[in-house]
Formats: C-alpha cells, sequence, structure tokens
C-alpha cells in the first residue's frame, strides 16, 4: 500500500499541465519542419565553403528528406512500443547532436552525414509530438484546437526557413542555419526529461523487425528515386530502378504484414475510412502545397531580384495565413464538420495557386507574391489541421503513435514525390534559356500544375472522407 501510494504521489507530481505538454509537441514539431527548408539559402555559402559539387549540394536536401521520410513509420510505432516520451528524447537528442555535427562539419561528407542522422533524429522525434499531444489532450474540441496549434507551428517552422536561413547566412554564417537548433535542442530536451509523463501502449510486444525492415528500406528507396528525377529526368535507369526497387519492397512489406501476427502497421487500419481516405488526402494535397515555398523563393530571388532575407520577408505575409487558417479551422469543424472544411481549404488553396501561374518577369509585390501567397497558405491551414485531425480520431492507445507517423509519412512523401515532379515540369519549359522570362514560364507551369493537382484533390476528399456524423470527435 505504502508502494502504491508513493507511485500515485509520483503520478501526481509529474504530470505535466496540458498547455506544457502541447508547447513542448509544438517545439520539437517546430525544429523538424524548419530543417526541412532553412538550408536551401544557405546552399551556396556551404559550396563554396566546403568545396561540394553539385550532386553534392543537391544531397545536403535529399539526406534529410531520405532519411526522415524513410524511418518515420518505424519512429511511430516505436513510440507505441518503447514509450513515447522516450523516444521523443531520443529523436530530439540525435536531432541536436546532428546539428552540432553538420554546423562544425570541415569536410563536405561530414556535412551529408550529419544531415542523414539529423533526417534519422526527426523521424523517431515527428510522430512522437502529434502522439504525446494527442494523449494528453482528450477526443473534442479541445484536441481539435491542439492538432490546430500543432499544424500551424509545423506550418509556421516550413514557412520560417526562408526567414530564418537568410538572416543567419547574412549576418552569421552558413553554419548557423543548423547550430541555430543546438541551443533550442537542448532547452526543449530538458523541458521534456522534467515535464513530460511516459505514455506507451503494446507493452511486452516485440517490434516487428522484418516488417519494419521492409518499410524503411522501401521508403528510402523510393525517396532516393523521386529525388534523382531532376538531375536525371523520369525515364532514366538511374530513376527508374529504384523507384521500382522501392515500389517492389512496399510490396513485400504489405505481403509480410498481412501474414504477421504482430505487424508494425494493421492493415486493418487501412479499411478504416478516415484512416485511409485522411491519409490519401494528406498525400495528394501536401503535393501540391510543399512546393509553394520552393518556387516562391526561386522566383522572388531569380526573376525579381530579391535577396535571400528580402525573399524570407516577402513571404511573411504568408507565413501569417498558414497560422490564421490553422487555428481558425477548429472553429469551422464544429459548425461545417471537418470534410467541409478540408474541401473549403484545398479549394482556397487552388485558388491562389492559380492566381500565381498568371506571375509574370516583372511582377509587383502585391499580385504577384502577397495576395496569392495568402490565399495558397491561408488554404493549406484551413485543410491540413481536420485531415490530420481525422487521420488520428478514435486511435486506440497501441495505435497513436503509429497512425501519428503514417499521417506524418504522408504528407513528407507526399511533399518530396510533389516537388521532384513540379520541378521536372518546371526545368522542362524552361529549357536550357535560365533568363528571368524563360524562368518564369516554368515557375507558372508548376503553379498551374499543382492548380490541378489540388482541385483533384479537393474532389477526392469530397468523395471519399466521412461526412458530418463521422469526424464528430475530431472536430
Amino acid at each position: 500500500m505504502l508502494e502504491a501510494a508513493d507511485t500515485s504521489r509520483i503520478s501526481r507530481r509529474t504530470t505535466p499541465p496540458t498547455w506544457l505538454v502541447v508547447a513542448l509537441a509544438c517545439a520539437g514539431q517546430f525544429l523538424v519542419v524548419l530543417d526541412v527548408s532553412v538550408v536551401n539559402v544557405a546552399l551556396p555559402s556551404m559550396r563554396a565553403d566546403l568545396g561540394l559539387s553539385a550532386s553534392g549540394l543537391q544531397w545536403v536536401v535529399n539526406a534529410y528528406a531520405i532519411a526522415f521520410a524513410g524511418f518515420m513509420l518505424l519512429g511511430g510505432r516505436a513510440g507505441d512500443l518503447y514509450g513515447r516520451k522516450r523516444m521523443f528524447l531520443v529523436g530530439l537528442g540525435l536531432f541536436t547532436l546532428a546539428s552540432l555535427g553538420g554546423g562544425l562539419a570541415q569536410d563536405g561528407w561530414q556535412l551529408l552525414l550529419a544531415r542523414a542522422v539529423q533526417g534519422l533524429g526527426a523521424a523517431v522525434l515527428a510522430p512522437s509530438t502529434l502522439t504525446l499531444l494527442t494523449a494528453a489532450v482528450p477526443e473534442g474540441p479541445a484536441r481539435a484546437r491542439a492538432i490546430a496549434t500543432w499544424t500551424a507551428v509545423g506550418a509556421g517552422g516550413g514557412a520560417a526557413g526562408g526567414l530564418v536561413g537568410g538572416v543567419l547566412v547574412d549576418v552569421l554564417s552558413w553554419r548557423w542555419v543548423l547550430l541555430i537548433n543546438v541551443p533550442v535542442g537542448a532547452l526543449v530536451l530538458a523541458g521534456s526529461v522534467l515535464w513530460l509523463s511516459e505514455s506507451r501502449a503494446g507493452a511486452g510486444r516485440r517490434l516487428d523487425l522484418p516488417g519494419a525492415l521492409l518499410v524503411t528500406a522501401g521508403l528510402a528507396t523510393l525517396a532516393y528515386g523521386v529525388s534523382q528525377t531532376e538531375a536525371e529526368g523520369w525515364t532514366a535507369a538511374a530513376t527508374l530502378v529504384p523507384l521500382a526497387a522501392g515500389l517492389a519492397l512496399l510490396g513485400l512489406f504489405l505481403a509480410v504484414e498481412a501474414r504477421t501476427a504482430l505487424p508494425l502497421m494493421p492493415l486493418r487500419l487501412l479499411r478504416r475510412r478516415t484512416v485511409a481516405s485522411a491519409n490519401a488526402a494528406m498525400l495528394v494535397s501536401g503535393s501540391a502545397m510543399f512546393c509553394m515555398w520552393y518556387f516562391m523563393t526561386l522566383y522572388a530571388q531569380n526573376v525579381l531580384g530579391y535577396s535571400p532575407l528580402e525573399a524570407g520577408f516577402a513571404l511573411i505575409p504568408s507565413s501569417v495565413a498558414v497560422l490564421v487558417g490553422s487555428k481558425t479551422a477548429p472553429r469551422l469543424m464544429r459548425r461545417a464538420g471537418a470534410r467541409t472544411v478540408a474541401v473549403a481549404g484545398t479549394l482556397v488553396a487552388a485558388t491562389g495557386f492559380g492566381w500565381q501561374s498568371a506571375m509574370g518577369p516583372h511582377g509587383a509585390y502585391l499580385t504577384a507574391i502577397m495576395f496569392p501567397g495568402i490565399l495558397m497558405m491561408l488554404g493549406a491551414g484551413l485543410a491540413a489541421t481536420p485531415l490530420a485531425a481525422l487521420a488520428t480520431s478514435g486511435a486506440a492507445p497501441a495505435e497513436a503513435g503509429l497512425l501519428s507517423g503514417l499521417i506524418n509519412t504522408s504528407r513528407t512523401m507526399g511533399g518530396s514525390l510533389g516537388l521532384a515532379v513540379m520541378s521536372t515540369v518546371a526545368a522542362a519549359r524552361t529549357g536550357a534559356d535560365g533568363g528571368p522570362a524563360a524562368l518564369t514560364e516554368g515557375y507558372a507551369l508548376a503553379f498551374r500544375s499543382s492548380t490541378g493537382v489540388l482541385l483533384a484533390g479537393a474532389v477526392l476528399m469530397l468523395l471519399w472522407l466521412p461526412g458530418r456524423a463521422a469526424p464528430a470527435a475530431a472536430g
């Protein structure tokens, strides 16, 4: 009895307030998403300082993205089995140490290795951020608001990457786009050790190692194939072989999971309408929306002549818009339902993408960047929150980390695939001419193509996402 009383006192003393759990989870998510985009403006300085080749420079971005996408599903399941707090700390620790190693790198291979380890840490960390949040907040309006905050912070991290990177490179050096993660990561790590409570599901179960290896190898190989498209094209053997191998490995993963007693990803989850439809919608919409920051930054710098810092400031209204959309979504979900809000947000984003596709080589800031950017990101914020809520609604404790990893994987893989496709589309239209007019035509075609993808995504959501009654718990 004395032991039970002591355990009870410890549990009460260590149970953190909900707002603190949300804050720590969002801080981890911000770091993860920020590092996807913050290095872009630092690439020329990295190349000059470390003597990287053109292909090596591409791998500064790809090493992170491939490790991130390839290990995320495994990271989510590990959190369920071994503890969400433990995996949060492991992922954040890896991420922070790799950031320090990358910032201190003296050779190109050291930087690439650090970026790959960063991606691995992010893959373990990202699913735990959403799982800790959903475990701390009961289903209903409160959870929808918490997920909206998580979505807004994640989107804000991607939006802030260009601005933060521009400031750090201009004021300090390229190394600080990585070193800045160290004090922030250490602070979040200390707070998490002190204030987060451990939770897990499926105690006593073992990780499905064959399934984990197959899905990780499949996603990583597929992501590698996607990353090759911009340099090699879609018909080259260097692209087709890893794409085919990745799809084959994923097919083998599904076959193994169907026959395993305790699978990494129970296939019955994909028969759940909310899970399958929300992840498919996130994959499609993410493939279009993710490329917005990339092409807007290139347009501002390569065509309109903005400096990296000016380009970052030019996109601040878009960053604010995604926060507004994410925080407004829960209120709209209670009135109209998750499906309606997701479809409406996607249509708003499609309107912005369509407007942006009319860009010219001498565009004015208000009509060529600010207003279309606001529409694109307002719609992105409105759509992402209900999709994340639907994908994790009704999850049993043993499934929470897996579903969080799955929705993050859908978004990341959709974004990686979409960026590769749209980059190829833009390059094909631009051709060998690198002048402002030719570049503008390429970027405009990419935005037009993204508009079509978003419209198709809106139809998919309207037909497949559950109606108002089903997602009541999510909104």
